[in-house]
């Protein structure tokens, strides 16, 4: 019988030059010099530092292939996709669906696989959208999702929430916190910033937003809008009108759900998806050219006297401020309020101090004994540094916060 030591020598074999393999480094590229097969006699042993250097070839290739996959994916991982709008009409480029492992290439698919995972059982979802002014740690998306969390019969509403991403830093922070994220970014837009009342790039993101929640829409999703400054304290659902296509939050509501001459807040609707809230949203959109420099909500309050409206039969409801208040006009009573909006607001620190407050005064409200509850002991401390002056002084800096950071729960 052959010796251990005989079986581990090795001989020499030719191959032609462009068939030459190495069989102890199968990855190895073809090349003209003879090579040596490890699993034939006839030569010497090999040394040990030979063998441990032909043992780390395959090895080596292996990992310097895998760097170059992960870094190949990482550089591409950002990039848009060919010009794909979800619409004709829009100006809009989604991230690659594998931003969050969805098995689809294809970003209207995408889409219809985020608003399905999110979908109450009769195809509606809640829709926020978010940038990266709005998303850093406690920021604005924080209080936004605790307010889910301190609300009375919220937490479940979380589950129906997508957050609409605007940039690469909103959809980290929405993957980090939230489960539903969709992104879409707009050619040749920057929305990292925040976006100043009625500047140029507050104007593209409202626009924008018209144009993708008709695309929701026309894939049959109803939804409830609701800007990210809002703060949630009940289920509004019980306080949505039946019979309403559309239905719109107000600054100031004048009694009447019926009265067009309530001025709406474009920051909280619900819309049901149908051939005349879709033909609506259509016309919305492309009122913005009839009025240049006007942002959504005074076009809608131009246009909601249009003829069009009733041709189409569009119903349209203004939601009371006793349930869906905001610092405009607060709701009075904390037994009934479901939302409440930080408008008529400037600046990222004044609205973030109101906020912070309006939090605080809820949760003084629920530590309440029932019999205190009904006795409405406790009223809104807001606004505060937030005010519909401030709004004609979006020039001048805004104010320092000095309220002390909220404990966290």
């Amino acid at each position: 019988m052959a010796s251990p030591r005989l079986l581990a020598r090795f001989h020499r074999r030719r191959y032609p030059p462009s068939t030459a393999v190495s069989a102890c480094c199968p990855f190895a590229p073809p090349r003209s010099l003879p090579l040596r097969d490890c699993s034939s006699a006839g030569m010497s042993p090999a040394k040990p530092s030979t063998l441990i250097r032909r043992a780390a070839c395959p090895f080596t290739l292996l990992t310097l292939s895998l760097l170059m996959l992960y870094t190949a994916t990482d550089s591409i991982r950002f990039l848009h996709l060919p010009s794909a709008s979800l619409s004709s009409s829009t100006l809009v480029r989604i991230f690659p669906s594998y931003l969050n492992n969805s098995p689809s290439p294809n970003p209207m698919q995408h889409l219809k696989e985020v608003l399905g995972n999110a979908s109450m059982g009769n195809n509606t979802v809640i829709l926020t959208t978010l940038n990266d002014a709005w998303a850093s740690t406690n920021s604005v998306v924080d209080l936004f999702l605790k307010s889910f969390m301190l609300g009375d019969g919220t937490h479940w509403l979380l589950d129906h929430l997508v957050i609409i991403a605007l940039d690469e830093k909103a959809y980290n922070r929405c993957q980090a916190v939230h489960k539903h994220c969709f992104s879409l970014v707009t050619e040749d837009v920057d929305f990292q910033e925040e976006a100043y009342f009625m500047t140029p790039n507050y104007l593209k993101m409202m626009w924008r937003r018209i144009d993708f929640l008709r695309s929701v829409l026309e894939l049959g999703y109803d939804f409830v809008f609701t800007d990210t400054d809002i703060m949630w304290f009940r289920d509004p659902f019980p306080q949505f009108f039946p019979d309403a296509d559309f239905q719109i939050a107000c600054d100031h509501f004048f009694g009447d759900p019926d009265d067009l001459n309530n001025m709406p807040n474009g920051g909280f609707n619900y819309v049901k998806s149908n051939n005349r809230s879709i033909a609506f949203y259509k016309f919305w959109y492309a009122s913005h050219e009839t009025y240049p420099g006007y942002h959504d909500q005074d076009v809608f309050n131009k246009i909601k006297f249009d003829p069009l409206i009733s041709d189409i039969g569009l119903k349209i409801r203004f939601l009371d401020t006793a349930y869906f208040g905001g610092l405009c006009e607060p709701s009075k009573d904390l037994n009934l309020v479901c939302t409440m909006h930080a408008n008529c607001c400037y600046g990222m620190d004044s609205k973030l101090h109101d906020l912070k407050i309006m939090l605080q005064d809820w949760r003084a409200f629920t530590s309440l004994p029932p019999d205190l509850k009904n006795e409405s002991v406790i009223s809104w401390r807001v606004p505060q540094n937030c005010s519909l002056h401030s709004l004609h002084h979006f020039g001048s800096p805004s104010p320092e916060i000095n309220v002390e950071q909220e404990e966290e729960n």
